[in-house]
């Protein structure tokens, strides 16, 4: 029997006169890693709190396995909030303990998980403190913990890099690849770009209640940019050429998307008409470039 997937069925959600979801789709294969990006009230936490039941959407549907999710499959749901929702003057082995047998473990198992994660993910020497005591990070890694508890069949992470050293950063990216192999659907959102694009299997960009963009990065960033450095340009000087768009000028470099069927050359000879060109080579763009164009409405 195949792994389930977790998919978003045209989600919608308002607030009054504001939008915050407009009929958002996508899926979360068994094993995939999604990437969950857009820029400060896209919607991002309203859909993952819709998933968690936290919030009712007014339309559309939550599924896994192809079945509506109810509140039996969300106790399988591992879910990490952007707000830490631990309790600060509790332990952090009972409280892991705790939790644990809230999604239905007996407590020799709830303490041979939570002991298990917290051995994981590096929290030993802190497993008698109080969450209220320990760094950020470290509660940041409590509450990964948390999510991982009881085995889940499904991630929500919401924001799980946010205050993480390179290190924890590093933990933290191979326990999710970890319970990615297992065919658990992973789905996370950040503003980490970089991350997100060495890390997701796919990636979906939300702005303003509505998924813009959805493939894998290479997907994503096939469309190729031009980069051409001239030291004497003037600002904007291939803002006139037909049918070339400006994606970035710094002074003495341009970085340019061109149609299909522009021929480089003429850029190339309308840089020189500027002076000398030191640089002129094709690149993919980054994840963080296309993040950027996609947001302001600049590209498709």
């Amino acid at each position: 029997m195949p792994a389930p997937a977790l998919k978003i069925d045209r989600l919608s959600k308002r607030y009054g006169s504001v939008v915050a979801l407009d009929g958002i789709s996508f899926e979360v294969a068994p094993g995939e890693l999604f990437g969950f990006v857009g820029s400060n009230g896209a919607g991002k936490t309203t859909t993952m709190r819709i998933v968690l039941g936290v919030l009712a959407a007014d339309s559309g549907a939550v599924r896994f396995g192809g079945e509506p999710v109810t509140h039996a499959t969300r106790t399988r749901i591992g879910y990490m909030p952007e707000e830490r929702g631990l309790y600060p003057k509790m332990r952090v082995l009972d409280q892991l303990v705790y939790l644990a047998e809230l999604h239905g473990l007996d407590n020799t198992r709830a303490h041979q998980a939570a002991e298990g994660w917290i051995e994981r993910l590096g929290l030993r020497e802190r497993r008698r403190d109080e969450v209220q005591k320990l760094s950020l990070g470290n509660q940041q890694r409590v509450q990964l913990a948390a999510a991982l508890v009881h085995d889940p069949a499904v991630l929500v992470l919401d924001e799980p890099f946010s205050g993480l050293d390179p290190i924890a950063v590093d933990v933290m990216s191979e326990v999710l690849r970890e319970k990615a192999a297992t065919g658990v659907p992973v789905v996370f959102s950040s503003h980490q770009l970089d991350l997100v694009e060495r890390l997701c299997d796919r990636v979906g960009i939300i702005q303003k209640g509505r998924v813009v963009a959805c493939g894998t990065v290479a997907e994503l960033t096939s469309a190729a940019l031009l980069v051409v450095s001239a030291p004497d340009a003037p600002c904007g000087w291939a803002g006139q050429l037909a049918g070339v768009r400006v994606v970035a000028d710094e002074p003495g470099r341009t970085v340019l998307e061109l149609d299909p069927g522009v021929d480089d050359q003429r850029v190339l000879a309308a840089a020189l008409a500027t002076g000398v060109v030191r640089e002129f080579r094709w690149r993919r763009p980054s994840l963080a470039e296309l993040f950027r164009n996609v947001v302001t409405g600049s590209g498709e």
